[in-house]
């Protein structure tokens, strides 16, 4: 119950996005394209969460996915639906512009 309770709440161990994306992970800003345009991060693919079903193609699923938005809502969100549908090595990155300064 308290590891179910720490993971629901994201008290674990911190994710090393910059590992990940090394690795090769995707970042998947969920976001409107009006609010992607107004700033993102470099190499990061616009899918806004309303149409994330229908752009699965995109993204690999042997890959990691990094999910971002404006607070971390839209991308925890993005996480569960990616999830449900196959995806396995799915991580919540939360607002874009954190996330940006996480990567350097």
């Amino acid at each position: 119950m308290i590891a179910f309770l720490k993971k629901l709440l994201g008290l674990g161990p911190a994710t090393d996005y910059t590992a990940l994306v090394k690795a090769g992970a995707q970042i998947i800003d969920v976001r409107t394209k009006a609010e992607f345009e107004q700033g993102h991060i470099k190499g990061a693919l616009n899918i806004p969460l309303n149409n994330l079903s229908n752009h699965y193609a995109k993204m690999k699923k042997d890959k990691p996915i990094i999910t971002c938005c404006a607070s971390g809502v839209r991308s925890a969100q993005a996480k569960h639906i990616l999830t449900a549908n196959g995806f396995t090595k799915v991580y919540n990155g939360g607002g874009w512009s954190s996330l940006k300064r996480k990567l350097g």
